[in-house]
Parts: C-alpha cells; structure tokens; sequence
C-alpha cells in the first residue's frame, strides 16, 4: 500500500522493536520521516538496521517478474517517473515521490509503461537472498535459481 512520508522530525531511534519485523508486525514505511534543515530537507527510510539497499531502472515497455519472496519484505521509494505496480491483488501507477511497502510473501511486480527509463530506490527487510525469488509468471520466461521455471 503507498505511503507518504510523515512531517514530523525525531531523534533517528527507530518506533520499532528490532524483532517486529521478524515477527510479521511491522510495515517499515511508518519509520520514514521528513526532516526540515536550513538548506533544505532530507527524507530518511531506515536507521541502524540491516537492509539490502538497490536502485533499479525499468526501461520503457518492460516490467519485472510476477514474484514473491518468503524472507524478505521490500520498501520502494519511486524515484524519477511513473511505475507501474501491482501488490497482491491492488494495481497502480505509482508516482515519483511515493512510497510503496511491499510485505514478505506478497505477490508484486513493478512495470514501466512510460517511455523514459524509471528508477527506483527499493530497500529490502529480511534475509537478502537472490534465489529468494519465486518467479509466477515472467515476460522473459527465466527460471528461479532454484530451477524452476516460472508460470508463462
């Protein structure tokens, strides 16, 4: 579900216990904060934590895999143009600035329909693994690392 950053300044501890996330109960977008400075402002997704940290480019007209992940929940800030996005069953365009979580087990996909290049900040929460990935269905027909193929 997208989630705006919230206005309010703390002091950077995160309003989580370090097993919350372990344990299914944490959506970590409720941590982003948005801090106002002289100069200007910086948004911050995660504190002192251990997290996988990407930045992915979609080319126009191409998408990512139909997947699930069974140890990792993802975090998405879209970054530069419009991405297409599905979280289980909702679909959206998800617009620069917005931020999108994506829960461990969920069914996702991220697509660009656009025709410029779309990139986006993902930070993932779990065990990061790239055999964690189970393919449902993929444009590319690639197999899991696993070796099994995904759903055409």
């Amino acid at each position: 579900m997208p989630t705006r950053p919230t206005n309010h300044v703390h002091d950077g501890a995160p309003a989580h216990t370090l097993d919350e996330y372990d344990r299914g109960h944490r959506d970590p977008t409720r941590d982003i904060f948005l801090a106002e400075r002289p100069w200007g402002t910086f948004q911050q997704f995660v504190s002192n934590e251990q997290v996988t940290v990407k930045i992915i480019t979609v080319q126009p007209g191409h998408r990512l895999s139909l997947q699930q992940h069974d140890h990792r929940g993802e975090m998405w800030a879209i970054l530069d143009v419009p991405i297409d996005i599905t979280v289980d069953d909702r679909h959206w365009t998800a617009q620069p600035g917005e931020t999108v979580w994506v829960p461990r087990g969920a069914t996702h996909r991220m697509g660009n329909s656009g025709d410029r290049p779309g990139r986006l900040l993902e930070v993932a929460f779990g065990h990061f693994d790239e055999a964690d990935i189970h393919r449902l269905h993929d444009d590319y027909a690639r197999q899991d690392l696993d070796g099994e193929h995904g759903a055409r």
